[in-house]
């Protein structure tokens, strides 16, 4: 049974959600469960019944699904319907359309949901290290407001991704944050050795959203990579020298 993560910060009324976990799927060994990833080396079948359960869940089809070619950006799309022909590329998806279905896929990177509910928008987000430096919540938050959405209205919520004590990099990582966004050494903390840290990606994402001004923000609380029965892990595939793993989808839409 599909069983996706919710939070009570986005049942706002008009407005349905989920962060989808590997529960509920047809795909089989790394795949196990509802893979979502079109990108994988899953077999395309699995993969297209899993997003159209997903779809059905959501309470559409699959056709309303719109999901980019995520590329670890800040580039914003605005789904005026469901995508015709190539999927855009881009890392975050803003609707106002009621039935258009805006989802992200990760695997330890942060899934956002955010909903300004009065205004009838919404937008689901990919924020891995590199998006989330690079300013997709600020992208997202903006081409939010183009379609009448106030940041101090919108709720926003961090899903299943890597916690801070799965995630070790090196010392260096935190000196590019700090030089990019001082004051972000804060989500760092002493690694197993000297030149290791282990980072708050999470924590850093939901700076993000307050810097961007969203009223309400929360985390989920859940870690992908330690969490294997619920969740797939890029970390932890290569951790074990697994050639793929599958991809988690998050998704948010106007009833």
């Amino acid at each position: 049974m599909i069983a996706p993560v919710t939070h009570p910060l986005l049942d706002r009324a008009g407005v349905r959600h989920g962060f989808f976990t590997r529960e509920g799927g047809v795909s089989q060994g790394l795949y196990a469960g509802l893979n979502t990833g079109i990108g994988s080396s899953d077999d395309p079948e699995a993969v297209r019944e899993n997003r159209r359960r997903i779809a059905a869940h959501m309470g559409g089809l699959p056709d309303d699904l719109a999901t980019a070619y995520q590329i670890h950006s800040a580039i914003t799309r605005v789904a005026e319907g469901p995508w015709q022909g190539e999927r855009p590329e881009g890392d975050a998806v803003v609707t106002r359309v009621p039935g258009v279905i805006c989802g992200v896929l990760t695997a330890d990177c942060a899934p956002v949901l955010l909903a300004d509910a009065e205004a009838g928008v919404v937008a689901a987000v990919h924020a891995g290290w590199k998006g989330a430096l690079g300013g997709v919540v600020h992208s997202a938050v903006t081409a939010m407001e183009a379609l009448g959405a106030r940041p101090r209205r919108m709720v926003a919520v961090v899903g299943p991704c890597i916690a801070p004590a799965s995630y070790e990099v090196g010392a260096d990582f935190l000196d590019r944050f700090e030089h990019h966004d001082p004051g972000s050494a804060r989500f760092f903390a002493p690694g197993a050795s000297a030149d290791r840290r282990q980072f708050d990606l999470p924590g850093f994402v939901l700076w993000r959203l307050e810097q961007a001004g969203v009223g309400e923000t929360a985390w989920t609380g859940d870690d992908t990579c330690a969490d294997e029965a619920r969740f797939f892990s890029n970390r932890r595939a290569f951790q074990r020298g697994e050639p793929d793993f599958g991809r988690l989808m998050s998704a948010i839409s106007l009833k």
